[in-house]
């Protein structure tokens, strides 16, 4: 008895109709192929670089020939008096202090999709580039997510440069609201965050960062209360005020700290946002409903032992009371082997699956670089507590 073939099923959405392009106008199979892997092309890039910003707010390198790229630290020096007749062979106490970093690259990040040639024939909306703005998506919001989790770990470092005599400075988290509150809630009061950030912007400057380039990231709440009291705290020029207000990008920056909006920071153990009654870990807002499994469990375990996790980015445990972020771009860095990119199917594979199989793809890793450079907010706990101790 002859053994059956086995069939490999691709996996995609599947929308109906018939192969009619010739009836359709919309060309021979072949021609509409053609132009799959530009279209595609440009749209997941296009939903890649409109959702991510943390790519640019930290270093970045780029990686080849090798699994990890090491930086390297530099500590301040010393200066002194020159003595008449003595040889100059650097400073007695041997500064600048040295240390070196490795960024290891985590494995390869994919999101994929199969279209189905019917479908494609017969649907009357772009359905490709749909498709392919999701995948841009999905990728922007998991790198973000990594490189704010490296900035929220810088936070709760001490520098990784030391040498007797010369301590160099590390992360700080700063408190939002009383030191002796144990309320979440504090996260959105505009005015305990405003004065969060200059304290914030007076420890960077105490600790010698520099002021260019300095960025915060909170969730849409915590940004949209700081836009509704601009009439009181003295966000924002007056005479664009009401053109700010109905725009939702009403505030620009506070103590030279630019701001932006995620949802993608790690907020209170999960990513953006946490509905629920208010206590300590929770700033008690109330679900507004229908929001969706990617918002409602937005909780995500990214520590080294998972698997193609290669860098320390934590649980979401470790997260409990964090609730923004303030650093410059040497806080964190991130190495990119592949930078965001698509391959698709064609040629026999397309012929037996009668359909292409489109795939968004990136490999990077992200880790902390010089914590002097990076303030954790967290509201409801004081420093070093259990959901924002170091790891």
């Amino acid at each position: 008895m002859a053994q059956q073939a086995t069939t490999a099923t691709a996996n995609g959405p599947i929308y109906g109709g018939a192969n009619n392009g010739a009836l359709t106008g919309l060309g021979t199979a072949n021609e509409r192929r053609a132009l799959y892997l530009k279209l595609f092309s440009g749209e997941m890039f296009k939903g890649f670089q409109h959702n991510t910003i943390a790519r640019d707010l930290v270093t970045k390198r780029t990686l080849k020939g090798g699994r990890s790229m090491q930086f390297i630290y530099t500590g301040r020096t010393s200066s002194e008096f020159h003595v008449p007749g003595q040889s100059i062979l650097g400073n007695d106490a041997k500064t600048p202090p040295v240390a070196e970093k490795t960024i290891e690259c985590d494995d390869l990040l994919i999101s994929s999709a199969f279209v189905y040639e019917l479908d494609e024939t017969l649907a009357h909306y772009d359905l490709r580039g749909e498709i392919s703005r999701k995948i841009g998506y999905a990728l922007a919001e998991n790198y973000d997510r990594r490189i704010f989790r490296a900035i929220t770990k810088a936070a709760r470092q001490a520098s990784p440069v030391s040498m007797s005599g010369f301590a160099e400075p590390g992360g700080s988290v700063v408190k939002v609201g009383a030191a002796n509150s144990t309320t979440a809630a504090d996260a959105y009061d505009s005015a305990k965050l405003i004065d969060a950030f200059y304290d914030a912007a007076a420890i960077l400057d105490e600790k010698g960062v520099s002021g260019e380039g300095r960025v915060a990231v909170l969730n849409p709440r915590q940004y949209y209360a700081l836009i509704q009291n601009v009439g009181t705290n003295g966000l924002i020029n007056r005479d664009v005020q009401g053109t700010a207000l109905q725009s939702g990008n009403g505030i620009i920056e506070i103590a030279g700290i630019t701001i932006y909006k995620s949802m993608n920071i790690p907020f209170m153990s999960k990513y953006g946002t946490k509905y629920g009654s208010a206590s300590a870990t929770n700033p008690g807002v109330t679900s507004p409903g229908n929001v969706g499994s990617f918002v409602e469990a937005a909780v995500e375990d990214a520590a080294a032992d998972v698997t193609g996790i290669n860098n320390e980015y934590g649980e979401e445990t470790e997260f409990a009371n964090s609730c923004g972020l303030i650093f410059q771009k040497e806080a964190a860095g991130c190495v990119e082997a592949i930078g965001p990119s698509v391959q698709v199917t064609s040629g026999d594979v397309s012929v037996i699956y009668q359909g292409d199989v489109i795939l968004g793809r990136l490999a990077m890793g992200a880790d902390y670089l010089n914590p002097a450079c990076a303030v954790e907010l967290v509201a409801g706990a004081a420093a070093g507590s259990s959901g924002n101790a170091a790891f």
